[in-house]
């Protein structure tokens, strides 16, 4: 048990201390919609914030953003408390491994959102549907010096990956002609933690979820047996 607990430590913690240190030295040493090209136009730092979900996506305003802020720590409590059970019930490595990464990424987003806010003076201030960037300066000497409060912090991104950048065939009805971009959002090292541990169990499903299934067909079986 110590042994996983140990791993499962080391890959919140890894993730979020990587995640935190991109993500506060992009928002110190890069001005709103900069981009650094990485391998060419396909792999690039852009930065910008979005206040919403992951991969940027929006979330009813203000409001919204405060109750996704909150629904975060309560699924961050819930996952927190699920990992602790599985690892004490002996789960395989590997699944502990994918939950720790979720549990990972909401914490990397949520801190950005509960005290980016308080903590740097200039940002992307989101008020009733309007997001007004005003160029950063520095820290936040205290807490009322914020561009935002507690829970309103916006997420900050940088990673830009557009694969793809192309036109549609004409022939092709509707979108004929219009832009192909993939992949459009712009994401960070918490979103990908998310992705890559979903992504990770539906390709080793079998390996995460197969096991226990048999395990509780095996276990059915042998209980009708006994009762027979």
């Amino acid at each position: 048990m110590k042994k996983k607990l140990l791993i499962s430590l080391i890959v919140i913690f890894g993730v979020l201390i990587l995640d935190q240190i991109i993500k506060i030295w992009v928002k110190t040493n890069m001005e709103m919609g900069e981009e650094i090209h990485i391998i060419g136009d396909k792999i690039m730092f852009h930065f910008t914030e979005n206040p919403g979900m992951a991969f940027g996506m929006d979330m009813g305003g203000l409001k919204g953003k405060i109750a996704l802020s909150i629904f975060r720590i309560i699924a961050i409590s819930g996952l927190s408390y699920y990992l602790y059970r599985i690892i004490k019930s002996g789960e395989n490595t590997f699944y502990i491994i994918c939950i720790a990464l979720v549990i990972a990424g909401a914490s990397g987003n949520l801190i950005d959102s509960a005290i980016y806010g308080l903590i740097f003076d200039k940002g992307t201030v989101f008020d009733l549907g309007i997001n007004d960037w005003v160029g950063y300066f520095g820290l936040a000497k205290t807490s009322s010096e914020g561009y935002s409060g507690f829970l309103t912090g916006c997420v900050v991104d940088m990673f830009y990956c557009p694969i793809i950048d192309t036109h549609y065939p004409d022939w092709i009805p509707w979108v004929g002609g219009d832009r192909l971009l993939f992949f459009r959002p712009v994401f960070n090292v918490a979103d990908s933690a998310i992705t890559i541990s979903v992504c990770l169990m539906i390709v080793f499903y079998k390996k995460v979820f197969r096991k226990k299934v048999v395990e509780i067909e095996s276990d059915n079986e042998n209980t009708i047996q006994e009762s027979i």
